[in-house]
């Protein structure tokens, strides 16, 4: 894991927070000189941050404004809208590139879509931060995703069932072919709606074991399932970009 600083408390204004572990999942800009930002910090989860001058070019920020990179940020302000006051960069992170890079979008914009703003989910921020180390690292970047996606879907209260069936809860069998329902879990392959596939595949995914070729592509057809359940429609533009890209 990247080494964040202990949060600060302040006194120095109201409202206040520093050096709160976070990470930039977008920006865009706002006025000629400044950008908006949205983070998620382990503390304080995602919210708004306007970072003044940012886009100067002799501002000390504007290089260390960065997705991907672990951040100390101090910031203030009680309306929706924040003040970032300062952003310091932390080691222990690789940049990420190519294919790796695409899927840092893609949980970025996972999380913009599915978490609530200033809703705290410190144990599914050290998950991303560890995602992004297996990014950097590991070449299988569809196990790291669907790991992520699992994680991220329990985090919210979205629990995928995957050792019981969802009638009976008799527990999983290897060799049955199930069908998967949201907000259902799994049942036996006679029922309507939901997508077939084998009972190993529910087993694998339990494990976080994705070497076994079916097991691969049905976890990504089930995570993709369940995702756009939850997303209520709405299209991740990363997606289409990464299933160009390569088989994930």
């Amino acid at each position: 894991m990247p080494a964040f600083p202990s949060p600060v408390p302040s006194v120095s204004r109201p409202h206040q927070h520093n050096q709160q572990p976070g990470f930039v999942l977008h920006s865009s800009p706002y006025s000629e000189t400044s950008l908006l930002l949205e983070v998620f910090s382990r503390e304080h989860g995602r919210l708004p941050l306007l970072a003044r001058g940012a886009r100067r070019p002799r501002s000390p920020q504007r290089s260390v404004l960065m997705s991907f990179q672990p951040l100390a940020l101090s910031w203030f302000g009680k309306n929706e809208l924040r003040t970032l006051h300062n952003a310091e960069w932390q080691p222990g992170q690789r940049y990420l590139q190519g294919t790796a890079l695409m899927c840092g979008f893609y949980l970025n914009e996972l999380l913009l879509n599915l978490l609530p703003r200033d809703d705290p989910h410190p144990d599914l921020f050290d998950g991303y931060a560890a995602t992004l180390l297996r990014l950097a690292a590991e070449s299988d970047h569809a196990a790291t995703l669907r790991w992520f996606e699992k994680h991220l879907l329990q985090e919210l209260g979205y629990a995928v069932p995957l050792l019981h069936e969802a009638n009976h809860g008799a527990p999983i069998e290897a060799e049955v072919c199930y069908r998967y329902v949201p907000e259902h879990g799994a049942v036996r392959g006679t029922a309507q709606g939901g997508m077939p596939l084998l009972g190993k595949t529910l087993l694998d995914m339990a494990e976080d074991d994705y070497r076994d070729p079916t097991t691969a592509q049905q976890s990504k057809q089930l995570m993709r399932l369940l995702l756009n359940h939850h997303l209520g429609g709405k299209i991740l533009h990363t997606r289409e970009l990464i299933k160009d890209l390569q088989k994930l």
